[in-house]
């Protein structure tokens, strides 16, 4: 309990980004997952029975201390939290401060992607694993406020794999890498207790989905395009046109136009 609440504090203070963000589209925009997705399974059915047994699945990897606490990091919700987790599969450490084209399109296209699961967690309010069983989590810090919100789809497999998805667009010959950490963030939902293996699984259809909207906005797109060239400069793949635009674009940016 003494390591999930400091990893709390830790990764809250390092929330430090506190303005505003940009979405590319705002929540009526973006695809209503209530009316294209099943709801959650029924507590008799097959589909509910594997999700208990995921469950305990769950709990057995809570013994392997290396991927429990894997499980516990990935519990901190935020856009610090995905880039820790995230730069060393992607290739290059990610910041606000110098690669601020990759940071701008992951901070804006990871929130336009969140939105998608506010309905449905809303519409449906599903119990959580852990409080159906009325045992602890991984994270208890977090329990308080998960009692509150509805387990289905899983937010945090929401910005996980959407974040897999947006970074393996930018570094595809890490695709591979970037995809299996974005998989094992959605499973830490499950070891940690905060989710059921459905709400998982839902949750990585409704980020594809989200995801696939992101490319009808063309001010995505041109972000995208220029955190692929910041990506090529900054791990010598640019050619000097590349180099040179990438240089005016730094230029303005410092200028603040």
């Amino acid at each position: 309990m003494l390591l999930a609440a400091m990893m709390m504090v830790i990764c809250a203070s390092a929330q430090s980004d506190k303005s505003p963000v940009d979405a590319y589209f705002t929540r009526s925009e973006m695809p209503d997952m209530t009316k294209w997705y099943p709801a959650p399974p029924d507590t008799a059915s097959v589909q509910f029975a594997y999700d208990i047994t995921q469950y305990f699945w769950g709990k057995k990897m809570r013994l392997c201390k290396e991927r429990a606490d894997i499980a516990r990091r990935d519990a901190v919700y935020g856009l610090d939290c995905i880039i820790r987790e995230f730069s060393e599969p992607f290739g290059l450490q990610i910041s606000k401060e110098e690669t601020p084209e990759i940071y701008k399109v992951l901070r804006e296209g990871t929130a336009t992607c969140d939105s998608i699961s506010t309905n449905p967690k809303r519409f449906y309010m599903r119990k959580r694993p852990f409080v159906r069983f009325n045992e602890p989590t991984l994270y208890p810090a977090d329990e308080p406020h998960l009692r509150t919100n509805g387990s289905y789809p899983s937010g945090h497999t929401v910005l996980g794999w959407s974040s897999a998805l947006l970074l393996s667009e930018i570094n595809p010959e890490r695709a591979d890498t970037i995809l299996a950490r974005g998989y094992m963030y959605g499973e830490s939902r499950v070891i940690v207790g905060a989710h059921w293996q459905s709400d998982v699984d839902a949750a990585r259809i409704a980020a594809s989905v989200a995801y696939a909207r992101l490319h009808t906005s063309e001010r995505f797109l041109e972000q995208m395009r220029r955190a692929r060239q910041e990506f090529r400069v900054k791990t010598g793949r640019a050619t000097i046109v590349e180099m040179k635009a990438y240089q005016k674009t730094a230029k303005k940016r410092a200028q603040g136009k």
